[in-house]
């Protein structure tokens, strides 16, 4: 059995075995589903584990997605922008050298979370285009949702180089990834459109390329 078979089966053993204890959990089944309006409970939203801190500021930022969905939906604002995305790309190299991250990794990292907020969004523009009375009423300011990406990035970045020497080991990488993963996902109720951005905002977190275990039905968001 090679390294990335071991790591996969240990990663994929971890996210059955937590999967099966929060969602057992009462916080897991409380009654009835969160909307994406709804604030995360600063007591249960946490995903577990040494990459806990990291997965979180990831879910986080894929919730704002869904605000960038509502402020560009049914306006000539496209989800692929390639010019903002090479700007934010250069932004990410820049503030990675002065914070003492690895300048590539960072921007692969970084690659990883705009592709994964492309995916909630045209998730979203599907399902509101087929169910117009499920799409938003109001339209979020831009200007002030990019003020909070630039405070995730920021924060984002101080994980990264805080979790530098864990990403470098594979097994326990992809191990403490699962955890976080299944966790946050369970906790925060994501619906299939968002676990699956889930994975791939968390691609590049292992410097293996991210091998981690599917994130298990939970609970989902609507």
């Amino acid at each position: 059995m090679n390294l990335r078979t071991r790591t996969t089966h240990r990663a994929a053993t971890v996210g059955l075995l937590l999967a099966a204890t929060v969602l057992t959990a009462p916080q897991a089944v409380a009654a009835g589903t969160r909307t994406s309006a709804e604030p995360a409970s600063s007591a249960t939203a946490k995903p577990l584990g040494r990459l806990g801190p990291l997965t979180a500021l990831v879910i986080e930022r894929l919730l704002v997605s869904d605000e960038v969905a509502a402020a560009k939906f049914g306006t000539d604002s496209p989800v692929e922008d390639p010019v903002r995305e090479a700007q934010v790309l250069e932004q990410v190299r820049a503030q990675a050298e002065a914070a003492g991250v690895d300048a590539d990794t960072a921007v692969a990292f970084f690659r990883d979370q705009i592709t994964a907020s492309k995916e909630v969004q045209r998730a979203l523009f599907a399902r509101w285009t087929a169910h117009p009375e499920e799409a938003p009423t109001t339209r979020p300011d831009l200007g002030v949702i990019r003020v909070r990406l630039d405070r995730l990035t920021t924060d984002l970045l101080a994980e990264l180089r805080n979790t530098a020497e864990l990403r470098d080991r594979p097994v326990t990488c992809s191990v403490q990834l699962a955890l976080a993963e299944v966790s946050g996902a369970v906790r925060e109720r994501l619906d299939a459109p968002h676990r699956r951005a889930l994975s791939t905002a968390t691609n590049s977190v292992c410097r293996t390329g991210g091998t981690v275990s599917p994130v298990p039905q939970g609970t989902p968001r609507s």
